[in-house]
């Protein structure tokens, strides 16, 4: 099964676990996971499907899940409605939910190992035997074998004993790795849906409502990842700082920061509960933290975030540096609120020295948005250090669906997005270049994601985030090998 992936994190999650259902077991053909962010992101998948089913001959169809394929998680059966261009090929096309059967499963969520709710949420991959794929999984369990590395649990999956006997492997620890495997870095699903509404998102119509994992689950999957000598886990969720939470909106759960007047009820984000538990019960390496919503990281949180294990790259869905744009677009915090967070963040005190760096989303172009309000978000990229600018122009989705702010009045004309995205596009640039300067001589270690010892080229990431590979980076200690992680210095 061949496989395209559009959008985000949560997408590449529920990726391999179709690719490893027994729902796609011996089908052929083209998985894709879709994606609606922007009208420009629903045609780029369209256009790949349309030009993919022509080259596919029946048994073989396309398989589509993410955002574009389902609403509240279940596959739309109005999809032929929505996009219409692609009705001529129905019975080459396959729409599917957003999650296959064995990730779906009523369990418990209250507390952070759980009591009795009957709540749906999703878990993590069926952990049944499965044929080894023609994939990237392939060479890397072979490669493992070769190299004779066995490892036994001693307690709790905290210390581990390594034993150099080939004939020692112990293949049922191997079992996981027979899995498609897409990426060396664990994708881990802690949470999805979402309860706010923002007037500018689709994504809370497509994903449903808000549900997370039992801190116990998600922990059992990222050892298990280790336990097959994984080196890097990526939390992530559609509103993944609201984990233990029981709904997205309520005040009540939001950083003391964002509550101007105390409440007796007050109790706060518990992602740090979470975060804790992982480090205290797996022995992964790198723990990297996808989008977060600011309103829950309190200070709780960005003390964990000091700790080596955890990578010192985090991104927010800060959308706008205005104030009076964030309350249009329903945000729970102030731009006020956004720069107190961003200093904390830059504060933190790195145990291993690291510089942070900092990536953010950004909608350029809000119904309403004036120059002034432009000028907030510009400055506040500037001055706080966004080395990884995902900015893009606002959407009114015209495309089948809608949003609210795509009715709004005073939407912003084309050529005004233009321009303003493509000055903020500039200075997101020279803020990633001016990081980039700075850690020049550095050293630090970066995952390799990409090796081809014959041609002698590698790549993959540091730990904020910087891309390396053989053109800019001096290997300090090495094995220039898939999945190890190397001392390197920039220069």
């Amino acid at each position: 099964m061949q496989y395209k992936v559009f959008g985000c994190k949560v997408n590449k999650y529920y990726t391999e676990g179709w690719l490893n259902s027994e729902y796609l077991r011996g089908k052929t053909g083209t998985f894709v996971a879709s994606c609606v962010v922007t009208d420009s992101a629903k045609r780029k998948w369209v256009r790949f499907v349309k030009k993919e089913v022509q080259n596919l001959e029946l048994p073989a169809k396309v398989y589509i899940s993410g955002c574009g394929a389902f609403k509240d998680g279940k596959a739309q059966d109005n999809f032929f409605d929505i996009y219409p261009e692609l009705a001529f090929a129905q019975d080459k096309i396959e729409v599917l939910d957003e999650a296959p059967p064995e990730q779906e499963a009523k369990v418990s969520v209250d507390g952070l190992l759980g009591t009795t709710q009957n709540t749906s949420i999703q878990l993590s991959p069926a952990r049944g035997k499965s044929e080894l794929q023609n994939s990237a999984a392939s060479s890397l369990l072979q490669e493992r074998i070769e190299r004779g590395v066995a490892w036994e649990r001693v307690e709790r999956g905290v210390a581990w004993k390594q034993s150099q006997n080939k004939n020692s492997i112990n293949l049922s620890k191997l079992e996981a790795l027979k899995k498609t495997q897409i990426y060396t870095r664990k994708y881990v699903l802690i949470q999805g849906g979402c309860d706010s509404f923002c007037t500018f998102c689709l994504t809370v119509q497509k994903r449903g409502r808000h549900f997370y994992r039992s801190a116990e689950d998600i922990a059992w999957e990222i050892q298990e990842f280790a336990d097959m000598w994984g080196k890097e886990a990526v939390l992530t969720g559609v509103n993944l700082a609201a984990w233990g939470l029981p709904n997205t909106h309520d005040i009540a759960y939001f950083s003391s920061d964002v509550i101007k007047k105390w409440t007796a009820g007050w109790d706060g984000s518990r992602l740090s509960e979470l975060l804790r538990y992982i480090l205290e019960h797996t022995t992964i390496p790198r723990l990297r933290i996808s989008s977060l919503g600011p309103e829950f990281v309190n200070d709780e949180v960005i003390e964990v975030l000091s700790n080596s294990r955890i990578i010192p790259h985090f991104h927010f869905s800060i959308q706008s540096g205005s104030s009076r744009v964030l309350k249009e677009m329903a945000r729970h915090y102030d731009g006020d609120y956004m720069r107190k967070l961003l200093r904390k963040i830059l504060a933190i005190p790195r145990k291993d020295g690291v510089d942070i760096s900092i990536g953010a989303d950004i909608i350029v172009g809000f119904p309403s948005e004036t120059d002034e309000d432009f000028r907030d978000t510009y400055e506040l990229v500037r001055d706080y250090n966004i080395t990884k600018l995902h900015a893009f122009p606002f959407s009114e989705h015209s495309l089948g669906e809608w949003v609210p702010a795509g009715r709004f009045k005073h939407q912003i004309p084309e050529h005004i997005k233009k321009e303003r995205m493509t000055k903020l596009l500039v200075l997101g640039e020279e803020v990633a270049q001016s990081f980039y300067k700075s850690q020049k001589w550095k050293i630090l270690e970066v995952l390799i994601e990409k090796s081809n010892s014959s041609a002698g080229t590698w790549s993959g990431w540091t730990q904020n985030y910087i891309e390396a590979n053989e053109s800019n980076f001096e290997v300090l200690t090495w094995v220039l090998r898939r999945n190890e992680i190397i001392t390197w210095r920039l220069y």
